[in-house]
């Protein structure tokens, strides 16, 4: 083909459907260059959903014809549509859809881009260089404690080579290569500027991301071939977490200290985010706000989920919360890709109650015993892997029933449910349950004829009569009231914190038991889940025979994740 010396409103949603297609193909290997297990990290997974929303954005625009079936380079025919038009959708697109803190950084890389280019009709080669420099200082902007080695320094380097070309009378497609080139050099430096990177033998995931949006565009300009994926790409290894610098902004350089990940929307005047950002830099790390016009999309890594909520109420509205525990989501996201049901399960028998359950839970026996008590919808989930506000929602407005109550069953996802009964169509009420155990209970006193609210209230006040416990094993050294903790132990939890600290899941769980029994108790029931054998479990029932002869045992298999015993004390 021959080379363009402008870019339209149609080649600019080409280079966009182009770039997804190239995210689709390179998506498991940028992940593995990932040097930290956490789900923050997944940088492939979270651009290629981030322009996934991208494409869908343009896509409804109208004129452009199905970017699906668009083969990757194509350009779709003549669309009546103005380059502000497609530059519009795409900075809304890459703002509503940004997944984790690369999928964020993008979206300002992409609205900083576009902002430029919306200024035409078409993007020559100045226009172009001018797009780039301005896509890296709007990413820059955005992130509160920029760090070189990560997707901006690669960003930053794109911009100024495309601009040193401009400069020099450059047409489109030599503005585009150098800035490709400048990028490439740069991306191969990242092990120079960060040495967990050099420790882990892998050049910068974010920034890798990034080099393909400018191969998308020289195959929309010039026809150039894409970029294979590489066969013998490495794999990450793993990083001691003191190698990490404090307030990167990569997944290859994420403060992994810091337990929570929190994103939400904040609607909120433009002039309020200077001071809810300095509230931000006191909670955390990783921060990212993009935005602008009223809706911001807000990312921090945190160890106070709390207060990094509550900072937005003084800004203006936050929505779509989503909080995610860093240190437990491999795990937990095993254990969803696993599930035999990954979707939501329903299990109405007959006409709908007045009050239908939804229950966040995870493990198939666990998923057994609440459908057993009477839950209509079980959303997987739990510690980690939150499902997310539109998830939730989108059941409880697909329940036939006209009321509903949620169960939460973790703090983690309080927030979500909360704003799930705000944003329902139909009447929803949160029963504030912070475990499995506290679900099962709840459910006991659960009318299926009765309103939400009476429900809620009779629901809550059963889960909270029940004593609740869990044995979970440490992730890393500590010191709490239960005394030292070291990574590998196994500890007895309580809703007031560590009770105990044992060496063996058995010594953890019957130390529990030890501190949480009263002489008026008369029912333990234990959940086994994942790591408790049936030699163990022999242990701790022998445990209470022994020590509390009258007390009635109940033994049920959960195969919940992370934790081996979950322990309801009635």
């Amino acid at each position: 083909m021959e080379s363009l010396g402008s870019l339209g409103a149609a080649h600019v949603a080409a280079t966009m459907a182009t770039y997804r297609h190239l995210l689709r193909l390179h998506q498991e290997a940028i992940n593995a260059l990932n040097v930290y297990p956490v789900p923050d990290g997944d940088t492939g997974t979270n651009m290629a959903l981030t322009v996934e929303s991208v494409v869908a954005e343009l896509s409804g625009l109208g004129g452009l014809g199905d970017l699906d079936d668009l083969d990757p380079g194509a350009v779709p025919g003549p669309s009546g549509l103005a380059m502000p038009d497609v530059c519009r959708a795409i900075a809304h697109g890459s703002l509503m859809g940004a997944r984790g803190n690369s999928g964020v950084i993008l979206s300002q890389l992409l609205r900083g881009l576009t902002r430029v280019l919306g200024e035409g009709d078409a993007a020559d080669g100045s226009r172009m260089a001018r797009a780039l420099v301005a896509a890296s200082d709007a990413a820059r902007e955005a992130v509160l404690r920029p760090v070189e080695g990560t997707i901006l320094t690669v960003a930053r380097a794109a911009g100024e080579g495309a601009q040193r070309r401009a400069e020099d009378g450059a047409g489109l497609v030599d503005v585009l290569a150098t800035g490709r080139q400048a990028a490439a050099v740069a991306l191969a430096r990242t092990p120079e500027q960060l040495p967990v990177l050099a420790q882990a033998g892998v050049v910068d995931a974010g920034g890798t991301g990034f080099l393909l949006l400018l191969d998308a565009a020289l195959t929309v300009a010039d026809g150039r071939p894409l970029p294979e994926v590489p066969a013998d790409r490495p794999g990450a290894r793993p990083v001691a977490t003191d190698a990490l610098p404090r307030g990167a902004v990569a997944e290859t350089s994420d403060a992994s200290h810091l337990r929570f990940e929190v994103m939400y929307f904040l609607e909120a005047p433009d002039e309020t985010i200077p001071a809810f950002k300095e509230v931000w830099a006191g909670l955390g790390d990783s921060i990212v706000v993009v935005g602008g016009e009223g809706l911001w999309n807000c990312h921090i890594h945190t160890d106070d989920v709390g207060a990094s909520i509550e900072a937005a109420l003084d800004a203006g509205r936050p929505r779509d919360i989503r909080v995610t525990d860093l240190v437990e989501q491999i795990e937990e996201e095993r254990w969803v890709r696993e599930a035999a049901a990954p979707g939501v399960e329903e299990a109405f028998a007959g006409p709908p109650p007045r009050t239908a359950v939804v229950a966040v839970a995870n493990g198939e026996g666990v998923g057994r015993i609440f459908r057993s008590l009477g839950v209509h919808y079980l959303v997987p989930g739990g510690q980690s892997m939150n499902p997310s506000t539109a998830q939730i929602l989108a059941v409880v407005e697909g329940t036939p029933s006209p009321e509903v109550v949620l169960l939460p069953n973790n703090d983690n996802i309080h927030p979500v449910a909360n704003q799930v009964c705000e944003l329902a169509t139909k009447t929803a009420r949160v029963v504030p349950t912070s475990g499995i155990v506290e679900g099962f209970a709840a459910l006991l006193e659960y009318d299926p004829e009765a309103g939400a609210e009476d429900n809620a209230r009779a629901m809550a006040e059963s889960a909270r009569r029940v004593v609740a416990g869990e044995v979970a094993q440490a992730v890393r050294d500590a010191t709490g009231p239960a005394g030292p903790i070291h990574a590998g132990e196994w500890m007895g939890l309580s809703r007031d914190g560590v009770e105990v600290v044992g060496e063996t899941i058995v010594e953890a769980a019957c130390g529990l038991l030890g501190k949480l029994l009263r002489d008026e108790h008369e029912l333990v029931t234990l959940i086994e889940g994942e790591g408790a054998g049936a030699g163990e479990t022999r242990q701790v029932t022998e445990w209470l025979a022994e020590h509390r002869p009258g007390l009635a045992v109940e033994v049920h298999h959960g195969g919940q994740p992370l934790y081996p015993y979950l322990v309801s004390i009635e």
